[in-house]
């Protein structure tokens, strides 16, 4: 039996979504390792159904977090990554695959020492204008960015978002036998 490797198990269960991120700057090596270990995400028949778009703008940044109910985060983090996907070329697995390679962006940032938080556009009319925004044709869809930075210290306050995780015992059903 394989040993477990316990760098990987910590890396999954300690990533945490970043809301607030301090004024340091995101360097493109950063960028660009973090994009790079997204890429080798796996996807169905290896379509590879993504592109990815590196937004600095703060005027797109802002003009993005106001089209998801939690998207405002986007409008304070140095960086946007916004996940396009080609759900036609893609096929029914595309939205999938963009789930799979978000992950993997967010544990690439983490890795390198940097918070994400993903964001989600909907309804429809609001991943259309993500899309222009994101200067992409109408074959490619954009349903979620990551906001990327150097995490901040959380303002005070109650957060309305719930914390923690529900228990084995309530997530898994077991079937055994024939």
């Amino acid at each position: 039996m394989r040993e477990p490797n316990n760098d990987v198990i910590h890396a999954v269960s300690s990533l945490r979504a970043t809301r607030w991120f301090s004024d340091a700057a995101v360097r493109d090596d950063e960028i660009h390792a973090l994009l790079e270990a997204t890429r080798w995400t796996g996807s169905a028949r290896n379509r590879q159904p993504w592109r990815f778009i590196v937004i600095r703008s703060p005027a797109v940044r802002n003009e993005l977090s106001l089209l998801g109910s939690y998207a405002a985060h986007l409008a304070g983090a140095p960086v946007v990554v916004a996940l396009a996907v080609n759900e036609d070329g893609g096929g029914e697995d595309a939205q999938f695959d963009a789930g799979r390679a978000a992950q993997n962006l967010m544990l690439a940032a983490s890795a390198l020492g940097l918070g994400s938080c993903p964001a989600s556009f909907f309804p429809s009319n609001n991943a259309d204008r993500a899309r222009q925004l994101c200067h992409m044709t109408a074959t490619w869809r954009v349903r979620t960015a990551i906001s990327l930075g150097h995490p901040a210290p959380r303002p005070g306050g109650t957060s309305a978002i719930p914390t923690g995780r529900l228990p084995l015992s309530q997530l898994v059903t077991e079937i055994e036998g024939p």
